[in-house]
């Protein structure tokens, strides 16, 4: 099962790269987790196969940054490049409308920041992904970076709206999971979450929430790697 899901990843993010990525584009976001992987070397492929012009990779994390180095792929940062022509991104879920959660990484604030100043953000996944509501197939929660001296009031303010929320811990180490921004991560279990985009609204206004892991009405379009070797898209 687990080969059959990282060949899916890997169809998913090699269709992405190639139908959205053209001689003209010149600024790419790169996201964070397992897809992504693939759709970095995708694209260092085609730069060596077709001499492609990129100049300049965003990275969204430390993963997505040593990816970038990796493949010998320009290095950036958003302030260099305000301006991002396509982002490419994972997501652990995503629902027909192409809302998505994201953050099981921990990477909430840096990818929205990345998509936000993106002309174009494309999800890649595999078939576990893709629901026709958000909470269906995902069960760990929505993903909240919050500042560490304010979690548990958060905490408590998230209840109110009836979340059940759990301070996400390390497993490498004692003690919380820190974000590459030095926040906290707080998993918030909505259960099936039939508007997405109004749950965000009222987490964000919570002092203390840096960060949702919920993407609203951000995404162009989603590549889902499928079991059976085919990859489904669906785009806005």
């Amino acid at each position: 099962m687990a080969d059959l899901a990282e060949l899916a990843k890997q169809k998913a993010s090699f269709q992405a790269i190639d139908q959205q990525i053209n001689a003209s584009t010149k600024i790419i976001g790169i996201g964070s987790g397992s897809t992504v992987v693939y759709a970095v070397q995708r694209l260092a492929e085609r730069v060596k196969q077709e001499s492609l012009d990129i100049k300049a990779c965003i990275p969204s994390s430390f993963q997505s940054q040593q990816l970038i180095v990796q493949h010998g792929l320009p290095l950036a940062t958003l302030n260099q490049y305000p301006k991002i022509d396509v982002t490419f991104d994972g997501a652990d879920e995503v629902d027909d409308g192409l809302n998505a959660i994201k953050g099981g990484g921990a990477c909430q604030l840096q990818e929205k920041l990345l998509i936000a100043n993106s002309a174009k953000w494309f999800i890649v996944a595999d078939y576990r992904k893709d629901s026709s509501a958000l909470g269906q197939q995902w069960k760990k929660g929505v993903p909240i970076e919050v500042v560490p001296s304010a979690y548990v009031a958060v905490m408590d303010r998230i209840k109110e709206l009836g979340g059940k929320p759990v301070l996400r811990m390390a497993t490498a180490k004692a003690g919380p999971v820190v974000t590459d921004n030095g926040m906290f991560v707080v998993d918030a279990d909505f259960g099936e979450i039939k508007d997405p985009k109004s749950l965000d609204l009222k987490l964000q206004v919570i002092p203390g929430i840096v960060e949702t892991g919920l993407f609203c009405g951000l995404s162009d379009g989603v590549y889902f790697g499928m079991q059976d070797g085919t990859v489904k898209s669906r785009f806005k």
